[in-house]
């Protein structure tokens, strides 16, 4: 079974950092995007960063020079290094990954992980 698990989060104070790691497991024929999403309390499941199979990155800008987003083609993981959190930073963070996979045919298919909670305090 193809799956992604987060592990990493939790509480944390104002100015701290957490490491938010995912790993994809399964069948996997091979992996295309990847990245992580929050989503806070009564607020959108947002972009936070993404990194292409290539190593290129894209954030959002309220995390940028602060979040860092890296990835181990070889173990199949993904990682956010984040640093100088905030309180507004407080939100369930979830992994997404392109993965292709063979169901019927072979292709690529979204794929996100259950989500792990990152809690900032003041």
């Amino acid at each position: 079974q193809v799956q992604l698990v987060e592990s990493g989060g939790g509480l944390v104070q104002a100015g701290g950092s957490l490491r938010l790691s995912c790993a994809a497991s399964g069948s996997i024929i091979s992996i295309n995007g990847m990245g992580w999403y929050r989503q806070a309390p009564g607020k959108r499941r947002e972009l936070v960063a993404t990194i292409t199979s290539g190593g290129s990155t894209n954030y959002a800008d309220s995390v940028k020079g602060r979040f860092t987003i890296s990835r181990d083609n070889d173990k199949n993981t993904v990682i956010l290094q984040m640093n100088s959190l905030k309180p507004g930073d407080t939100a369930v963070y979830y992994c997404y990954a392109a993965l292709k996979v063979y169901s019927g045919s072979y292709d690529y298919y979204d794929y996100w992980g259950r989500g792990t909670q990152v809690t900032v305090s003041s």
